[in-house]
């Protein structure tokens, strides 16, 4: 399981004073970038090199309790399933103990004119 801490902002929040729905999207996003990271994948060089992307085809979301300004959040990533052509992730937002918000997010390949394509073998062998 990978850990990315964040801080909630001030721009994060709506006028009740929490997180507006769609910012938890942005933090799983940046916990799945450095996940992708932490598994020694360069996404730049996977663009470049072999002409693939990574993109979102599917989030189940489940929001749970309100995070709030200056709160310190831990979002955790873990990979679910992975098949030939698709990563599922499970990644949990949470402040302490407190579980806020929890996703299941389908990742596929895409070609650089946006065509689905399999996962790379190498990609496959290292993801874990």
């Amino acid at each position: 399981m990978h850990e990315f801490a964040l801080r909630v902002y001030y721009e994060d929040t709506d006028l009740a004073g929490i997180v507006y729905y769609a910012n938890y999207l942005k933090f799983i996003e940046r916990g799945r970038t450095e996940w992708v990271r932490e598994q020694g994948i360069d996404q730049s060089q996977m663009r470049d090199d072999e002409g693939l992307v990574f993109a979102v085809r599917r989030v189940e979301a489940d929001y749970l309790l309100p995070a709030r300004f200056d709160d310190d959040l831990i979002v955790r990533t873990s990979i679910e399933q992975m098949s030939g052509a698709r990563i599922v992730l499970s990644q949990d937002v949470m402040r302490g103990t407190d579980l806020l918000f929890s996703a299941q997010v389908t990742l596929v390949a895409l070609t650089l004119e946006g065509q689905p394509t399999r996962l790379p073998a190498n990609i496959r062998r290292i993801v874990h």
